[in-house]
């Protein structure tokens, strides 16, 4: 006898929350290709998302940023990621994680901006004298 189609939460896949992740494994996510007008960044958080716990995506966030990757990526339409995730009613953890990396980002740029203006000041005050 055929069984008929799944819906909803039947057709969900179990989770497993006990198995272990190195951070080579995290690291493939960055491989990921992305569909057709889909920005690469964007696609590869997407994955990571629907595809890691909490502390398993704020793990994978710190390599995905070590590796030159955007956080603050954003879809054709200037949706970020941030704006997907927060749509969803059981994502309040990652949109935190999202955030902090945001901010975190913002400020590094920042206060290497701050650091090379008075590098390149006192370089050019040392050689013009």
């Amino acid at each position: 006898m055929k069984e008929g189609k799944k819906r909803g939460v039947e057709r969900t896949q179990i989770a497993t929350r006990n198995e272990s992740w190195s951070d080579d494994r995290l690291k493939l996510f960055l491989e990921i290709e992305p569909p057709s007008g889909v920005p690469v960044d964007y696609n590869i958080l997407l994955k990571a998302y629907r595809g890691m716990t909490e502390n398993l995506f704020e793990r994978f966030i710190k390599i995905f940023i070590e590796a030159g990757k955007d956080v603050n990526c954003k879809q054709v339409d200037g949706s970020t990621f941030l704006d997907l995730v927060s749509k969803h009613r059981k994502s309040e953890a990652y949109a935190k994680i999202l955030q902090f990396y945001r901010f975190f980002k913002s400020l590094s740029f920042f206060l290497i901006r701050e650091c090379l203006t008075k590098v390149g000041a006192a370089f050019r005050r040392s050689s013009s004298g």
